[in-house]
């Protein structure tokens, strides 16, 4: 590979933590990227509960939680930035032919290739009244990595990547999201050193 070719962008990837990442906010953590570019990268967590739920979130911001099927869901913790914001990760409101048009919420990032991620409050309105996004994973707090700082500790063999998985967000249960994100690799959490194969 030359090293003029344009670098990897990893948006619309899962980051899953090698072995041995110790930091605590991100061992064993299967991060969905939201943003990578060349000023740094943005992200959420996808595989780490707090011991708080929807309805609790909702009761916090003065809604009633209009979904039966939120209800006891539990709110992520996203990462370590902004750990009192909330963060909505979902599928598009838009049809494709749409998406060239403003989002649906005031405050929405559109994924390339992926989903939505919107901070405003106008989507939980929206999921109070019961209505909103089909499925929905929402976080307090965010990851973030500086310029060329995920590349380095891609780089270190923290981290593994591959294309995200819309099922491993919204369709597996909590405890197999790690898993389930190494196995889009062909992988297994025992074939995983913890230590970087340098010879």
């Amino acid at each position: 590979m030359s090293n003029d070719s344009p670098p990897t962008n990893f948006t619309n990837h899962f980051l899953i933590a090698m072995p041995g990442l110790a930091d605590e906010a991100f061992s064993k953590s299967v991060v969905y990227l939201c943003e990578h570019s060349e000023r740094g990268a943005l992200g959420l967590i996808i595989n780490k509960p707090s011991d708080i739920n929807l309805d609790k979130l909702f009761e916090k911001v003065e809604l009633h939680l209009g979904r039966a099927d939120l209800k006891g869901q539990p709110v992520f913790h996203g990462g370590p930035v902004q750990t009192e914001r909330g963060f909505v990760l979902h599928e598009s409101m838009l049809t494709p032919v749409e998406q060239a048009s403003d989002p649906v919420y005031a405050s929405t990032m559109v994924i390339p290739g992926g989903l939505e991620m919107t901070t405003s409050r106008d989507v939980l309105e929206a999921l109070a009244t019961g209505a909103g996004p089909r499925r929905v994973l929402i976080s307090l707090g965010y990851s973030a990595w500086g310029e060329g700082q995920l590349e380095s500790e891609i780089g270190e063999n923290a981290w593994l990547t591959v294309d995200a998985d819309q099922a491993v967000i919204f369709d597996t249960p909590v405890a197999q999201r790690y898993d389930k994100a190494l196995a889009l690799l062909g992988l297994q959490a025992w074939m995983l050193s913890p230590d970087a194969g340098h010879a």
